[in-house]
């Protein structure tokens, strides 16, 4: 099986929605999108999955069944129509002050790579970026980004700020659908709580999404929420589009995925 009939396989299991462009975006000329199935079609076309599922329904009720036979076959069927701007850009920044270890990326690393999968399955064109931050904020290529590391201190605004940047300078919110995920152990200088608000709402305001996720969880003892996840949730109960979760184990980042996809449904 193909990667993208693997990821649309989970998200089926995982019931998550579809995400929805922005209503405020521009549309795009009628071009061909995909709806519905059929029980002919091209070849070209053939959804093995959906014809996979027919075929054990079929054979679960049948004795002797064969296979699979002509009835079990689905195609996906195409249909032309107008639809708002398809182009995506996903920005992912990542803690990589000191106090993040390399149990913590490796939970980051795996939920970016299965939320960029998820937001790939609904735009014909999606970009990526990749911010990395300690005490200052830097653009890296992805084969780099997992790579970098600083022994300095936190300040999250830097992170916020540059993807605010990027979304001005590169991604007009009128043109693209911008999520942006933020990991981090939750450590931020305490002076860095004001610029980090307000930086995060502005950014927040212009674009789909904001989700984080916060390393650690459970399994570090806090006696009460970090700075940044306090950040978060002052956006959240403001009705911004923002969202966050914990990440202490891998079978988290399952959990994190459903909880991001649904609540985006609700955004979108």
């Amino acid at each position: 099986m193909k990667l993208e009939e693997i990821i649309d396989w989970i998200w089926e299991e995982l019931k998550l929605p579809d995400l929805k462009p922005k209503r405020t975006a521009t549309m795009d000329e009628p071009d061909y999108v995909r709806e519905g199935w059929d029980r002919r079609g091209a070849r070209s076309r053939l959804d093995r999955r959906r014809t996979m599922k027919e075929a054990v329904k079929r054979r679960s009720i049948q004795e002797n069944p064969v296979p699979i036979i002509n009835e079990d076959l689905r195609f996906r069927q195409l249909v032309k129509r107008a639809t708002p701007s398809m182009n995506a850009a996903v920005i992912f920044a990542l803690d990589v002050s000191g106090s993040m270890d390399e149990a913590q990326r490796k939970l980051a690393k795996q939920f970016f790579f299965f939320a960029l999968q998820g937001i790939r399955r609904q735009y014909s064109k999606v970009d990526t970026v990749f911010l990395a931050h300690a005490a200052q904020a830097w653009e890296f290529d992805e084969s780099q980004f997992f790579q970098a590391s600083s022994s300095g201190g936190t300040v999250s605004s830097c992170a916020f700020q540059l993807a605010l940047d990027v979304v001005k300078n590169r991604y007009d919110p009128s043109r693209y659908n911008v999520y942006f995920f933020y990991a981090s152990d939750g450590e931020n200088a305490a002076e860095d709580r004001e610029p980090a608000t307000a930086a995060l709402a502005e950014l927040a305001a212009q674009i789909n999404y904001a989700g984080y996720v916060e390393t650690g969880g459970i399994a570090t003892f806090r006696p009460r929420e970090t700075q940044v996840a306090e950040v978060f949730g002052e956006m959240k109960g403001s009705g911004l589009p923002v969202g966050m979760s914990q990440l202490s184990s891998q079978e988290d980042v399952w959990r994190a995925i459903r909880e991001f996809f649904k609540e985006t449904e609700k955004t979108d």
